[in-house]
């Protein structure tokens, strides 16, 4: 009996040593499959010229990032990195080295180097080998004015300026610097170009500028250029109406208020209009980039609808009374309906003359402030921050760059811009001084 139980447990012993080794070779195995796998991507991407641009140890495994953005979990080996050189050293005594390189990056300068006019936009686009995990900066006089590759950067004074241009990853950076000339320039302070003009029905409409049969959006468009480039007054009739212009120069973000639009506001008779501002980002001279809105008084208020839509109907005939209170009729996407009256001080059709059956038109809407007592109507300024807002000579109806917000509301730090798009903010009118309609009259640039 006590031969068959030693014989028993002799088999039960060497049964487990025998699983041992097996789960030992199995383990052996998978290390060998893991290290032979590693050995085949550190190869391939040597082929490849890769290199390394980033890692991180983690939990005893280096995560290794390469120049293709693809990466490289290792564990089993040790790795060193000298001399630009991440080297991999496994239990078997091999290594494989791969390029480890600070940021490859050139800046192309022209001949005589880079020269530009003040007030225009400087753009520098360097040559990088590759942007997976670096950190660009530019430097001007040590303080950096950009954190990206690509330099969008305008200067407001003359003189020759030296930029430093930085490129950082986990292996170190590299710097170049350029010298940039800026030359002094002289401009209008003033409108240089109307891009659009699309009023809504009013009753300065078809007078402000005049329009004819015959008239397009693009004659009408030319016709808003001469008489603001010439020094007097459009009309944006209702809400939604609005123009887009452009200047000789980049109107910069300085210190304090950077700029006015001129209109004819007087105190109890303001007509504000929504400020959109943009930069020529894209460099092709069109106003074909993010706008951003002048977040004024009114844009946090309960009453303000961001993304308000309003749709205009050209009435079938001009009525035959002249103070016609349903006239031209209109529909919004708040689900309401109503009408902008004629009155017999303006006999002209409000409808204008080179539009079709209906049009759309789209932006930020303010409940007006305009009031009745003692049997006059007035319509008292918001308090700051909008067009045809306060006369042109009061402070308050300057506009600070900073208090641009993107169309999430956010705040944005803009170094200058190149156009701006004004619209009529209100949807209001008495009987005796008809629609607001706010007027552009011209612009300012507080910094020229």
């Amino acid at each position: 009996m006590k031969k068959i139980l030693f014989l028993f447990l002799s088999v039960v012993l060497l049964t487990g040593c025998y699983k041992d080794d097996i789960n030992d070779l199995k383990k052996e195995v998978s290390e060998l499959k893991e290290r032979m796998a590693l050995y085949e991507s550190l190869l391939d991407a040597l082929n490849n010229r890769l290199y390394v641009t980033d890692y991180e140890e983690k939990d005893g495994r280096y995560v290794i990032t390469l120049s293709d953005g693809s990466t490289l979990s290792v564990s089993n080996c040790a790795v060193t990195l000298a001399d630009g050189l991440m080297t991999f050293t496994f239990v078997d005594g091999r290594t494989i080295s791969i390029d480890a390189s600070v940021p490859d990056v050139t800046v192309i300068e022209p001949a005589g180097g880079f020269v530009i006019d003040k007030m225009k936009w400087l753009r520098i686009q360097p040559e990088a080998k590759d942007a997976v995990g670096v950190a660009y900066r530019w430097l001007l006089d040590g303080e950096e004015i950009s954190g990206g590759k690509d330099l969008l950067h305008v200067f407001a004074e003359a003189g020759t300026y030296h930029l430093e241009f930085r490129a950082k990853n986990m292996m170190g950076e590299s710097s170049h610097t350029v010298a940039v000339t800026v030359n002094d320039k002289s401009y209008v302070n003033g409108i240089a170009k109307v891009y659009e003009y699309l009023p809504a029905p009013g009753q300065f409409i078809n007078t402000m500028p005049e329009a004819a049969a015959g008239d397009t959006p693009e004659t009408m468009r030319q016709k808003a250029e001469e008489v603001l480039t010439g020094g007097s007054m459009i009309c944006l009739g209702g809400f939604g109406g609005y123009a887009v212009f452009g200047f000789d120069h980049t109107i910069i973000n300085g210190e304090g208020n950077d700029f006015t639009v001129l209109g004819n506001a007087f105190a109890g008779s303001a007509e504000p209009g929504v400020i959109m501002v943009s930069y020529d980002a894209n460099g092709n001279g069109l106003p074909d980039d993010e706008w951003y809105e002048i977040a004024g008084s009114e844009y946090h208020k309960s009453g303000t609808v961001k993304n308000y839509e309003i749709t205009y109907y050209k009435p079938a005939s001009e009525p035959a009374n002249p103070d016609e209170p349903e006239y031209i009729r209109w529909t919004d996407n708040q689900g309401q309906t109503g009408y902008i009256s004629k009155n017999s001080f303006h006999t002209q059709t409000y409808y204008p003359l080179w539009m079709g059956d209906s049009y759309t038109l789209k932006g930020t809407f303010m409940e007006t402030l305009m009031y009745f007592q003692a049997g006059n109507w007035t319509s008292p300024a918001c308090d700051w921050g909008y067009a045809d807002n306060h006369p042109n000579t009061d402070v308050r109806a300057q506009i600070d760059m900073d208090w641009a917000v993107d169309k999430n509301g956010n705040s944005v730090k803009l170094k200058g811009i190149d156009f701006v798009r004004v619209h009529t903010g209100n949807r209001a009118e008495s009987d005796v001084t008809g629609e607001i309609s706010t007027e552009v009259a011209g612009f300012t640039d507080l910094n020229l």
